[in-house]
């Protein structure tokens, strides 16, 4: 990765498996960034079985991809049952929250609308 990379923390022109980035740890929510932007952001998470992130909104769309495990996704007053390999979007300014049925990594990315 040269000092110029736009993505951050993973290797680059080779492949990879991203749930090999993030371990899943007893008890823990564990994160790494890999973009940080005004516009977009790219975060990969593990939740240990049982964990969770609390309902709150972001003023982006949000493309959750769980790569293992099954989290449990509200979105609104709707809950999904999500699993390994499957993909969801919350809707931005909808209240969501992710609660780990099984120990999960997911890749995260939300895209914002542009600073007017």
């Amino acid at each position: 990765m040269g000092a110029d990379s736009l993505i951050k923390k993973i290797p680059h022109s080779q492949v990879i498996k991203l749930e090999d980035m993030v371990a899943v740890d007893a008890n823990q929510v564990s994160s790494m960034t890999l973009v940080q932007r005004p516009s977009i952001g790219m975060t990969l998470f593990s939740l240990g079985e049982g964990e969770g992130i609390k309902m709150h909104i972001s003023p982006g769309d949000a493309m959750v991809q769980i790569l293992s495990g099954i989290a449990e996704i509200i979105i609104g007053e709707e809950k999904h049952l999500v699993h390994g390999g499957e993909t969801i979007i919350l809707p931005a300014n909808i209240p969501h929250a992710l609660h780990a049925i099984k120990s999960f990594q997911m890749l995260l990315i939300v895209v914002k609308p542009d600073k007017q």
